[in-house]
């Protein structure tokens, strides 16, 4: 499954970039995500990553790169080992009044295993609501991070 999902994020685009590009704090708005270990790299390309997620088969393990990176710009990040294998491309894009961070993205329910296998087609479907919802959490943390400390309530 191919999806697309578009926000607007008040909040610098560099602040929202570094944030996203730094996979370790995917734990903090990705529902699915419990623990991630940096393994390679410091940050940009080719940097590696092991995903800890809870999935409707059980408890999952991925192996995770950076394929792509443009500082400030665009961040890729791609399963190379594991369940629902996936890419995210997240891109950043200054606007007037918000940060506008596009996410376009490809996952599959290969490797469920369980009664969440038999629902391939259906669990990807989930997955796309799932993941409004993720960048719904994202978008609250990054805005309440860079607010004004009389702005926060």
């Amino acid at each position: 499954m191919t999806f697309e999902l578009r926000l607007d994020i008040t909040a610098p685009a560099a602040h929202v970039f570094d944030f996203v590009a730094d996979f370790t704090t995917m734990p903090m708005w990705y529902s699915a995500v419990r623990r991630v270990e940096r393994v390679g790299g410091i940050s940009g390309l080719g940097t590696r990553y092991r995903v800890y997620r809870d999935l409707p088969g059980g408890p999952a393990l991925n192996d995770v790169s950076i394929t792509t990176y443009s500082q400030g710009e665009e961040v890729t990040f791609t399963s190379l080992s594991g369940p629902t294998p996936f890419t995210y491309r997240y891109l950043v894009r200054p606007e007037r009044e918000a940060t506008r961070l596009i996410l376009e993205g490809t996952i599959s329910a290969a490797g469920l295993t369980g009664p969440a296998a038999l629902l391939g087609p259906l669990a990807e479907r989930l997955f796309k609501g799932g993941m409004r919802d993720n960048l719904g959490t994202l978008k609250q943390l990054l805005e309440k991070s860079t607010a004004a400390p009389g702005d926060i309530t």
